[in-house]
């Protein structure tokens, strides 16, 4: 079980309080897809994602980066037990989807990167040290089923 401190879950509610969704969420999903192309391969289904033009376009890229900031909501409503809040994700993403579990760190990177972006100086070491603590923990639930 991860220990969090007052500040970090401080942190962590106002980032994911403060944060437009339907903004950030596609931007990350794109910038992983751009950067780490490899991972385009989950993604099939999604039509053209030829170059970046065609990704950041695509309205099924965007829809499912909003998708995914809403799965973390749940692990910030319940960071006491990230473990169990994502049991069956993690199990569809590993037996239905077969994602290889580095591609969440990947995402959680970009997520990172995204939001660090939107916030500027007032991404403080402070609060980096929380989201990447946070979303340490949310990859490491989703890959639990692979271990």
């Amino acid at each position: 079980m991860v220990e969090w401190s007052d500040s970090e879950r401080n942190i962590i509610t106002s980032i994911f309080s403060s944060l437009d969704y339907d903004d950030i969420g596609p931007k990350a999903l794109c910038r992983c897809l751009i950067v780490y192309p490899w991972t385009q391969r989950y993604f099939g289904g999604y039509g053209n994602l030829y170059n970046a033009t065609a990704i950041k376009s695509n309205p099924l890229i965007a829809a499912h980066g909003v998708k995914v900031l809403h799965g973390l909501d749940r692990a910030v409503k319940n960071m006491d037990d990230i473990k169990a809040t994502y049991a069956e994700l993690s199990v569809l993403h590993s037996e239905k989807l077969h994602v290889d579990p580095d591609n969440f760190r990947l995402l959680a990177d970009c997520l990172a990167i995204v939001i660090a972006g939107k916030m500027g100086p007032a991404f403080t070491s402070e609060i980096q040290a929380a989201l990447q603590k946070f979303v340490a923990v949310v990859v490491n639930a989703l890959g639990r089923q692979y271990h």
